[in-house]
């Protein structure tokens, strides 16, 4: 029998220090995730993820199993994300490698438009400010619920919403104008 995510809070509490291990084999793809599309690579992803789930262990006692215990831990790992966006404060950098979505019926030429249009739609995301962009990953990526977003960034369900929207309009905004750009060299290149 699996145990329940509060039976195995309840286990390390009572201090078996190896109960942990099934919190984070269950969610460690969750929590990385989230990582990687906030951070925008995969040591930083690795980095904010192990951070976070040694924080989640050091929290424990402070989980409320009124709330599920994914949406804990993505609080835990979206706040370490804007912690260190913050102090990194730098510009965006592009994405270098991209979803490993396989399709054995793809030719090689659509595999490559696929993984670009990928690729533009991620550089895209990550010029979105890190407040938008949270709320686009929360919903779109991690699928979570607006009551689920509300719980994980404390947010009310207006701000949830509006940001989302406002979100969804900025990144439409910046493919529209990838897209211009892209014609605008094709048509300048042809002269």
């Amino acid at each position: 029998m699996i145990a329940s995510d509060i039976e195995i809070v309840n286990q390390c509490l009572a201090g078996d220090v190896n109960a942990f291990e099934a919190l984070i084999e269950r969610y460690k793809r969750a929590v990385y995730n989230t990582a990687y599309r906030m951070m925008g690579n995969r040591e930083e992803a690795e980095d904010v993820s192990q951070e976070a789930f040694i924080r989640m262990y050091n929290s424990l006692s402070r989980y409320n199993p009124e709330y599920k215990f994914i949406t804990w831990a993505l609080k835990i790992t979206t706040n370490l994300c804007l912690d260190n966006l913050r102090k990194r404060k730098a510009e965006t950098v592009p994405i270098d490698e991209w979803f490993e979505i396989k399709d054995e019926k793809d030719t090689p030429e659509e595999e490559y438009i696929r993984k670009e249009s990928q690729r533009l739609v991620q550089d895209a995301i990550m010029k979105l400010p890190d407040k938008y962009r949270e709320f686009l990953i929360l919903f779109h990526h991690r699928n979570l619920s607006y009551q689920e977003i509300m719980d994980v960034t404390g947010e009310s369900l207006t701000i949830v919403k509006n940001r989302l929207y406002r979100a969804r309009q900025m990144l439409k905004e910046e493919l529209i104008n990838r897209k211009k750009e892209r014609i605008e060299y094709a048509v300048q290149g042809n002269k």
